[in-house]
């Protein structure tokens, strides 16, 4: 927060540059532990205590958007007692923390496919989705058994569809109506992603919707981060002109 004539406010009210809807792959749970000779269970353990030091962090600097990768399509091909052990966390998180997200005023939102996944999470997925639907502070959206081939897939499947129907014609498939059909819709495209552990990939994660996003990379771990990485990356973020295929300012001038 900014403080201005002994008024706090926050980020998004204080400067225009800063972000609306900031994206993350929480990356390095793993070797976090491993460097710390602990169980990659306990990395991923402190890695959702990251994600409550975040949460807190984007509603104190009044980001109306959060979107975190919380388990890929991929992460399947894992070993099956962490795969489950990500499940028990996921379930634990809203059990745990969904009152108090509910009360703070956060709109909980899960993309992702719901196949292969236990459905007794679906079930508390479903409750966290309803119960806070109407809450505006925070949206937070959960990237979870999400991989973003797989939604542009289903986007486009969908059109065709809707084509071989006869509902809508071939020209009625534009880039708006493909970014309608995404698990994302009415949700703004990120202004700015984030992952952690040094990787400097996407990792199939919103591939569609960062089209124009700015990307930051930290050496830090998941479970290091927190509202102050969390600014640094927003700091990183303002630094830059974003020109969306235009020409930088300077040279229009």
């Amino acid at each position: 927060m900014t403080d201005i004539e002994g008024k706090t406010i926050r980020l998004s009210e204080a400067d225009e540059s800063a972000p609306r809807h900031v994206a993350i792959i929480m990356d390095g749970n793993g070797r976090w532990a491993n460097r710390r000779g602990l169980p990659r269970s306990v990395g991923h353990r402190s890695g959702v205590e990251a994600v409550r030091r975040t949460v807190r962090a984007a509603i104190e600097l009044g980001i109306p958007y959060l979107t975190i990768y919380s388990f890929s399509s991929e992460n399947w091909s894992r070993p099956m007692d962490e795969i489950d052990d990500l499940m028990g966390l996921m379930k634990r998180f809203i059990r745990r923390d969904l009152a108090e997200l509910h009360q703070s005023g956060v709109r909980i939102r899960v993309i992702g496919e719901r196949e292969n996944v236990d459905p007794e999470l679906l079930a508390l997925i479903d409750e966290a989705c309803e119960l806070t639907s109407e809450n505006q502070t925070l949206t937070l959206v959960i990237a979870f058994n999400y991989g973003a081939r797989a939604e542009i897939a289903k986007a486009a499947r969908k059109l065709a569809e809707a084509v071989a129907a006869g509902t809508i014609g071939p020209a009625d498939v534009t880039v708006e109506a493909l970014s309608d059909a995404l698990d994302t819709q009415g949700i703004p495209d990120p202004d700015l992603l984030v992952r952690t552990s040094g990787e400097m990939r996407l990792s199939n994660f919103l591939l569609w919707q960062s089209a124009y996003t700015e990307l930051v990379f930290l050496d830090a771990c998941w479970p290091e981060f927190g509202r102050e990485l969390l600014e640094e990356a927003i700091a990183r973020f303002r630094a830059r002109e974003r020109r969306f295929g235009g020409r930088p300012k300077r040279s229009m001038a």
